[in-house]
């Protein structure tokens, strides 16, 4: 008889924290210039690319265009791979809504870049659209 009423005590409990956490609302994911610094500071294309837009305007000193997602992560990788990422510093950002941007230095063993990110909100999610690299005077 116990284990009976043990039984029916787990599967009422059971019920209770699926429905419980089905109900869970979950927030959309707001991606930060912090978030994007920590792929900078790494020199991580991938990482980065988690945070772009289907289409991305990228300025390099040696070209400048929009790009699908995946050349501008192939563009970026190819870009840190040349220069031997060293390190990102944030110098200034700043939010306007829900647009935010960065001005910063990225140092590579070739120089560094002065760097500007712009995040803008697309839908439910914040997103990297725009990426400048200016070799910094």
């Amino acid at each position: 008889m116990k284990s009976i009423l043990g039984l029916i005590a787990f599967i009422i409990a059971v019920i209770l924290v699926s429905f419980r956490s089905s109900s869970v609302t979950v927030e959309p994911s707001s991606v930060t210039i912090d978030d994007i610094a920590v792929a900078m500071r790494s020199g991580n294309a991938g990482q980065l690319s988690r945070y772009l837009d289907t289409r991305v305007d990228i300025s390099l000193p040696e070209k400048s265009d929009t790009y699908s997602k995946s050349q501008a992560e192939m563009i970026i990788r190819d870009f840190f791979s040349t220069n031997g990422v060293r390190n990102f510093q944030i110098k200034r950002k700043r939010e306007n809504g829900a647009n935010e941007y960065c001005i910063g230095v990225l140092q590579t063993r070739n120089g560094d870049y002065r760097t500007t990110l712009f995040i803008k909100l697309k839908g439910d999610r914040q997103l990297l659209q725009e990426l400048r690299f200016q070799p910094a005077k």
